[in-house]
């Protein structure tokens, strides 16, 4: 594919450079640090990993962290898995949450919206008061720093408070969403043995009440460890027996106590989607995020105390994590908690303008879903205050960067579209946005600081403007500190460092462009290899997906015992659409002349629908092992599919092939 596209969609004038953050952050690390003065952004870049130590020094200064006992060094032991950042300082991460209460102690800290669109402000004293409350009522439980708090909850004021409140007592948090059935969050929660447990009695979705205390009291059965459930009653029900209620655990004043933990103490668990075997249990840790995410959130995000910050996201995916952390660059924090689509598919945008967002986020899918039904944006609600649109969940296709881009020029705005890609086992970005920096169609604009990201080739070289494997070649703070009931580190191994010694090989295809950008082709072991080319599945349902008749995509390249290659595509059909002649014609002539002819598909099927993780990743690699003749017992774990029954028609044609 070529990476020829020397006309930038967008390019930021000259006062938005002057006053972005990272920008004042480059002259100060000249001033203070050695960084070059001059060469913008890719000069910065380049400084930040050549000299790792000093510029994640130059972070913490920057950002003010409050080290509660000094470190020896910055990093200590460089070896990739097991790097050593910080030893010897200890830290809190709710404490940073939470500084802006001292300033701004009446502005809002949260801005919660449920389906009725109205805004309900938390103030920065009052999150402060309500930590403070359920931080002490946790230690009277017995809490101690190490200990596993877990919580079954929406995107809600909540969740932030217990969040915060386990980090300041040194607690290790961990969520799902409560719309994850109870055999997905036993595969999640069993692993790390929670002792305290937040649950709602129901969520609202689609317009719709969904209780959920049956699978709340299945928790607490099949949950030994869990001494204390305690109830939010989001639809109003009455708490089960022997419960706690959220209201009398918050209601208390008492000043937050922030325990100092080493930096590589556990903050959270997080998890793999877990499409086959149980999820893998990430653990990061409390000064990993801190920084990698000040650096994240003020940097590259560019937000600051004015802002307020809208990602439209669940519990049970790392967004939600790396969302609350905006409070610490003192933005306002939107919480959203609903269909993204309810009532209507501009539903998200409505958010957007009644809580002033300034930078927007969604999903890539979200954006094309918009494309599709004819939302406009930019002339039907209010959002001349959005300075950015986010995506991520996979590759924004060139179209979309168009359609965003085209849909708010028209009421005169200078959109900023950022485009990025990082994981859940870092929680973080490895590549996407920079303020200062032009936008180019379909591609992220650079590498984050600190992140040596590169393309390699099978034998471990690095390419330029050629598709390779998505490396990392140094450490960075918020890689995992390991995985849980992984005694001997060999799971972390073997997710990362297999393929390439002490570097980490990430799973995506990408193509780093001569001019600095990043392409991002889609997930490595589901790669599309025709004859020696190489392409992504996301290439595929970029163009696909153009076509009106097809709702969703799914392609699979399976390799045959024989040695060949079979290459289906399953479509899901619009309402109404025919998969005739004329359909599978102009399909396939699509990803001829627009991609490739090697990349026609052997076979275009129909099918009832796309399973996905509940994260709303599309699931290819256990549907190739279900088309190589996997059980599917095997080839996936069930509760980490949104719709199992989908996958019943794939391991038919599979029988049926066989």
């Amino acid at each position: 594919m070529t990476t020829a596209n020397p006309q930038p969609l967008w390019q930021p004038d000259p006062e938005r450079i002057a006053q972005a953050r990272i920008t004042q952050f480059q002259a100060w690390t000249a001033a203070h640090h050695g960084a070059p003065a001059e060469g913008g952004y890719p000069a910065l870049h380049q400084w930040s990993v050549d000299q790792l130590d000093t510029f994640w020094e130059s972070v913490t200064e920057w950002f003010d962290v409050r080290f509660s006992t000094p470190y020896a060094r910055v990093l200590g032991d460089r070896a990739m898995p097991g790097a050593q950042w910080f030893p010897g300082a200890t830290v809190n991460y709710a404490e940073h949450a939470l500084r802006a209460a001292a300033d701004r102690p009446d502005e809002p800290a949260l801005l919660y919206v449920d389906e009725t669109h109205e805004p309900r402000p938390v103030t920065w004293s009052e999150l402060r008061r309500q930590v403070g409350s359920l931080a002490a009522e946790l230690r009277a439980l017995g809490v101690r720093p190490g200990d596993r708090v877990s919580g079954y909850l929406p995107n809600i004021p909540q969740a932030v408070v217990a969040l915060l409140a386990t980090a300041a007592v040194g607690a290790v948090w961990t969520s799902c969403a409560p719309d994850f059935g109870a055999r997905s969050v036993l595969d999640r929660f069993q692993q790390v043995e929670p002792v305290v447990l937040f649950a709602v009695d129901g969520y609202r979705y689609g317009g719709k009440e969904h209780d959920r205390r049956e699978i709340i009291a299945e928790l607490r059965r099949e949950l030994p460890t869990v001494r204390a459930l305690v109830h939010i009653p989001l639809l109003g029900t009455q708490a089960p027996e022997g419960a706690l209620e959220w209201s009398a655990l918050t209601a208390g004043a008492a000043e937050p106590v922030f325990e100092p933990v080493p930096f590589d103490h556990p903050l959270w668990v997080l998890y793999s989607s877990g499409t086959t075997g149980l999820p893998k249990a990430i653990v990061q840790s409390q000064g990993g995020i801190l920084v990698e995410h000040l650096k994240q959130l003020g940097l590259h995000c560019d937000l600051g105390p004015e802002d307020r910050f809208f990602w439209y996201t669940s519990t049970g995916w790392m967004m939600w994590n790396f969302l609350v952390s905006g409070l610490l660059t003192g933005t306002t924090i939107v919480l959203y908690d609903g269909s993204p689509g309810y009532p209507d598919t501009g539903a998200q945008w409505r958010v957007a303008e009644r809580t002033g967002a300034t930078l927007y986020g969604t999903s890539a899918a979200y954006v094309m879903a918009c494309r599709k039904a004819g939302v406009h944006p930019a002339r039907d609600h209010d959002l001349s205050a959005v300075k950015c649109v986010a995506t991520t969940g996979s590759p924004l296709p060139p179209d979309g960067f168009r359609w965003l881009h085209d849909e708010f020029a028209e009421s005169g705005a200078d959109l900023w579209i950022a485009s990025v890609s990082g994981g859940t086992d870092v929680c973080s970005c490895f590549a996407g946005g920079v303020p200062t920096l032009p936008v180019y169609t379909g591609e992220l604009q650079a590498p984050g600081l600190g992140t040596d990201l590169q393309a390699w080739d099978p034998s471990g070289k690095p390419v330029i403007d050629e598709v390779g494997e998505l490396v990392v070649t140094n450490p960075m703070p918020s890689m995992p500190i390991r995985f849980w009931n992984d005694p001997d580190g060999s799971r972390y191994h073997d997710s990362y460092f297999d393929t390439y010694p002490g570097v980490w090989r990430h799973g995506d295809w990408i193509t780093v462009t001569s001019r600095g950008t990043v392409i991002i082709h889609g997930r490595s072991d589901s790669t599309l290899n025709r004859q020696g080319v190489r392409m992504g599945s996301a290439d595929i349902y970029e163009v696909v997906e153009r076509l009106p008749e097809i709702r969703e995509s799914l392609v699979i390249g399976v390799e045959q015992p024989d040695g060949g290659y079979w290459m289906p595509l399953f479509v899901h059909l619009a309402p109404g659409a025919v998969l005739d002649e004329a359909l599978l014609g102009r399909v396939k002539q699509t990803i001829r002349e627009q991609l490739s002819p090697r990349h026609v598909p052997d076979e275009i099927i129909e099918v009832p629908g796309i399973p996905h993780t509940l994260t709303g990743k599309r699931i290819e690699v256990p549907v190739k092992r279900l088309l190589q003749g996997t059980p599917l017992e095997k080839a996936v774990n069930p509760g980490s599919i949104d719709n199992l029954s989908l996958l019943g028609f794939y391991e038919q044609l599979a029988r049926k092939r066989g």
